[in-house]
């Protein structure tokens, strides 16, 4: 008996190769001495999967090409333009663009022939509702980021109840349409209008402070409505990846949200940030400012330093001085590492991305139940723009919006040197009585100039 094997099974063969490639990739993002080979791997079985997809038959290449090259433009210009602090604003638009891609496939599988069986009908409405929501909830994510809406929560009456009112009638009207998609293209557009609508609506209402877990939440959605397209071209691949990327966005969630100590209900419907300073206990002290030169002999004198990155570092863009700075500490005897909270800056990672651009060896970084049982031996923790999650008012004040989140005990080290602009509170508007603390010295000005000025009076010390 002879062996067959025709195209389709070759094609099917692709597309599982290329999913344990996406499988095995992500494994091996788990791990920063392996994310970037996890990442190429990831792209490789991308690659695979849109290379087979193309050569499968019946495809029009015009499009395509014309959709490859805008495509590749827009991502080079991107890649090479957009700077680390502006990364955060660019993975949003990636997750709104993932949702609007999925949207429109659904639209345009409805349109090419909308006398559908139910089994396609039924990830289409997903596909569309899911998409229309994580696309424009993404595009106020990006505003937010970006400085060109307000980040603080906006709120009006009745919002949950018409949110919830929204995606009631979007869900009822989805249903008829399933039922009968061929007569019932105006409800279709409804619902694409309310997925719209609701995404807008969603995001509004949570504040800055919020927004690592929002993108981790929307690029979870992009993930799914991915799959649900994947589901009405009956392409496995696409199945696979879009499974990976919900799952993976939801797990991410559910971790940001342990990191804040909170539920996704609580930063979803709570309006975090509205009104910031409401109960919690006034802070008192005398604010006790430090020149770079006075900083400089006791950092000399340092035996452990221990660098607390925040979205102050992104936005001064002094990892790479910081970097300077830790090597120079190592070459005159001190142990240096960099306490990484997971929500610190604006996106999941954000610090550990611009470390990594800077070159700081991966077994530096360490997590905050790593470095707070011996923070009290440590000589100077220097804090970089960090606010939230070095706030001890989550620790010792039951009458802040932070109590009961994780932090990064810095207030226990020696001594703490804060890098600031000014005394203005961190995203979520929460004062830190840290900035009052006997052991704590302020160095205020742009992060990355104080930092220069360090390094060069290490260098300067290095050459007498």
């Amino acid at each position: 008996m002879g062996f067959s094997f025709d195209f389709s099974s070759l094609i099917n063969l692709a597309y599982i190769i290329a999913s344990i490639l996406f499988i095995y990739g992500l494994k091996m993002l788990g791990r920063a001495e392996t994310a970037r080979r996890g990442n190429l791997v990831s792209a490789t079985g991308m690659l695979l999967a849109v290379v087979v997809t193309l050569l499968s038959g019946g495809l029009s290449f015009t499009w395509i090409l014309v959709g490859l090259v805008v495509g590749s433009a827009v991502g080079v210009v991107a890649a090479r333009s957009v700077q680390m602090t502006a990364m955060p604003e660019m993975v949003a638009l990636f997750n709104g663009s993932g949702g609007l891609a999925s949207l429109l496939v659904g639209w345009a599988e409805y349109l090419r022939e909308p006398d559908v069986p139910i089994a396609t009908a039924l990830p289409i409405v997903l596909a569309v509702l899911i998409g229309g929501i994580a696309f424009t909830g993404s595009v106020v994510a990006f505003g937010k980021l970006a400085g060109r809406l307000p980040g603080r929560p906006m709120l009006f009456r009745g919002q949950q109840p018409i949110n919830a009112g929204i995606l009631a009638a979007a869900a009822i009207l989805g249903l008829i349409f399933i039922l009968a998609p061929a007569s019932n293209y105006s409800l279709f557009l409804i619902v694409i209008f309310a997925s719209l609508v609701l995404g807008v609506l969603a995001v509004i209402p949570i504040g800055g402070a919020d927004m690592p877990i929002v993108i981790s939440l929307l690029n979870s959605y992009s993930g799914l409505a991915a799959s649900a397209a994947g589901f009405i071209l009956e392409n496995n691949v696409l199945i696979v990846a879009g499974s990976l990327v919900g799952a993976s966005g939801l797990i991410l969630t559910q971790i940001m949200c342990k990191s804040m100590n909170r539920s996704l209900s609580n930063v979803l419907f709570s309006g975090f940030g509205a009104s910031v300073t409401s109960g919690a206990s006034a802070v008192e002290g005398e604010v006790k400012a430090l020149s770079s030169e006075d900083a400089y002999f006791i950092l000399e004198a340092s035996r452990s330093v221990i660098f607390v990155p925040g979205y102050g570092m992104a936005v001064a863009q002094a990892q790479h001085v910081v970097r300077e700075l830790a090597d120079l500490l190592e070459e005159n005897g001190a142990e240096v590492r960099y306490a990484i909270h997971p929500v610190a800056g604006r996106m999941p990672g954000h610090m550990n991305v611009l470390l990594a651009e800077a070159n700081v060896p991966y077994e530096q970084l360490v997590e905050p139940e790593d470095v707070n049982p011996s923070m009290a031996t440590i000589d100077v923790a220097v804090v970089i723009g960090a606010n939230d999650v070095v706030n001890p008012a989550a620790r010792e004040d039951q009458t802040s919006p932070l109590y009961g989140m994780p932090i990064i005990n810095v207030d226990e080290a020696r001594t703490v040197f804060v890098l600031k602009r000014s005394m203005n509170p961190g995203f979520s508007g929460v004062e830190n009585p840290l900035f009052f603390k006997e052991n704590t010295r302020m160095l205020f000005g742009d992060a990355k100039q104080t930092i220069s000025s360090l390094v060069s009076e290490f260098k300067e010390a290095l050459a007498a």
